[in-house]
């Protein structure tokens, strides 16, 4: 088995036997194992960063064998610079929601860890597919789990959530089925991405193609207008499908943009720049603004991923490699950022069972330790320079100044929106004398709760004070996928 296959089949395996172990007098052992198989899945991944050449654009720890053979269909893997570093975070984050989720989950322990192991898996697998066909059944394969967690650990409207995650997702996905099939008749029978991104298309099969992508990708993204399931289903998921979902599962949007829409569709890309470019500063901007009136901790944390992905967007179509570079250094920091937030309002939830800003004020005359961590975390989610969440957005700004003054202003107010609703936040649930008898018998966070936490500061930290590790390994392959993307494939 190669590096990749490893990768995605260890935290599978793992999980599956962990939906052996049923009972709940055996959580403890469950707990544990769980702990191991996804310590034992990031390790695993450490080497491919370790063996990655920076000096080329092609895929490396290519992995190809045949799956089904009368549809040409083939189990082909491979990473390049704009993948690598999501199957890391993937799996880090994974240890980090094994650990978070230890005392909360007291039910079905067994069932919500292996949830947790084989969505880890399958996500690794839709960034390192290399097979249009693969790709989609991993992709549409992560639905499954994350349906389970929102609807069996979720809040009281869970069902409600769960159904319109599904749905949402579902309906988006099946034209990207539509389009897989088409550019396999195109290409003359073959599900190879690589050959794909030779095809030359006519314009009106671009423009198609673009769409029914967008569909699917723009959902999971989520952009402005398609983005509503997404408070809903953060409201009611449990605190670990939050952090899943927000660090990862938005990613699979973006990432499906740089390997699909633009390589394959440059010329209608290209057309339609200028409308994803307002998309994503509405969303940036509107969004902004829904954030700040939002009396629920976890919906506003969840409007401000929007807002955060639209900075995503936003880099990717302006063209330039500053732009999608950091677009993808701002997916991998907000990984780190909005997993951190989750996490801290789950710390809150699990001991005052309340989700509302009102409930809380003066936190941190009970819990400083903690304090401390939720305002580096909060000063993260507004960009501050020195923490991950202003590298990414930083450089989109400059991309998109380089591009259009107007359009790098318009970003750049968005910092503004942020660091009000963010900040807002902080103040009233952190802040101030304490009103409440719920805070004023919390308890500081434990060990476990510590590490959780030192892990992601660390994390953060590390990115803004020194982002050349995250921009050297897709230096070459962003300035690839530009070249290719310039160059017209109208027949």
């Amino acid at each position: 088995m190669g590096m990749l296959s490893l990768a995605i089949w260890t935290p599978i395996a793992f999980g599956i036997v962990l939906l052996a172990l049923g009972r709940d007098e055996q959580a403890q052992s469950v707990r544990w194992l769980s702990l191991v198989g996804a310590i034992v899945s990031f390790l695993i991944t450490l080497p491919l960063y370790g063996g990655f050449k920076l000096d080329t654009a092609d895929m490396q720890f290519v992995e190809k064998a045949s799956w089904i053979e009368r549809f040409n269909v083939n189990y082909h893997l491979g990473l390049d610079g704009i993948s690598l570093w999501f199957v890391i975070l993937t799996a880090f984050i994974n240890v980090i929601v094994v650990i978070a989720s230890w005392e909360v989950i007291t039910r079905k322990v067994n069932q919500y860890m292996a949830a947790f192991l084989i969505l880890s898996g399958l996500m690794i697998g839709v960034f390192s597919a290399l097979d249009g066909l693969l790709f989609y059944v991993f992709f549409e394969a992560t639905l499954i789990p994350m349906y389970l967690i929102i609807g069996i650990w979720g809040g009281p409207n869970k069902i409600y959530a769960a159904f319109k995650f599904f749905l949402y997702t579902l309906l988006g996905s099946l034209l990207t089925l539509i389009a897989l099939i088409f550019l396999y008749i195109q290409s003359g029978g073959s599900f190879d991405i690589a050959t794909w991104h030779e095809l030359p298309l006519s314009a009106t099969a671009q423009n198609f193609l673009f769409f029914a992508f967008f569909a699917a990708f723009a959902v999971k993204v989520p952009m402005w207008p398609v983005h509503t399931w997404l408070p809903d289903v953060h409201v009611e998921a449990p605190t670990g499908g939050s952090a899943v979902l927000a660090a990862i599962m938005l990613k699979l949007g973006a990432y499906g943009f740089l390997r699909f829409s633009m390589p394959i569709a440059p010329d209608a890309s290209h057309e339609w720049a200028t409308f994803m470019i307002v998309l994503s500063l509405v969303g940036v901007i509107y969004v902004g603004l829904v954030a700040m009136v939002q009396q629920d901790m976890k919906k506003l944390v969840a409007y401000s991923s929007v807002a955060h992905m639209g900075f995503v967007t936003l880099g990717f179509f302006i063209f330039n490699p500053l732009g999608v570079s950091g677009g993808l250094v701002q997916m991998i920091a907000h990984g780190f950022v909005s997993a951190a937030m989750f996490l801290s309002i789950g710390v809150l939830y699990d001991r005052v069972h309340s989700r509302e800003i009102a409930s809380y004020g003066g936190v941190v005359n009970t819990m400083p330790k903690f304090a401390a961590f939720a305002l580096l975390f909060s000063m993260a989610n507004c960009g501050l320079p020195g923490t991950a969440g202003f590298v990414g957005e930083w450089m989109v700004i400059l991309g998109a100044v380089k591009f259009d003054f107007v359009v790098g202003l318009l970003a750049a107010s968005a910092l503004i929106f942020g660091a009000a609703y963010t900040l807002w936040m902080f103040k009233r649930v952190y802040l101030g004398p304490v009103t409440n008898d719920d805070v004023k018998e919390l308890t500081d966070i434990n060990a476990r709760e510590f590490t959780v936490m030192a892990l992601l500061a660390i994390a953060v930290l590390y990115m803004g004070l020194y982002p050349k590790p995250f921009t050297d390994v897709m230096e070459v392959s962003v300035a690839n996928l530009l070249e290719h993307v310039a160059a017209s494939k109208l027949p």
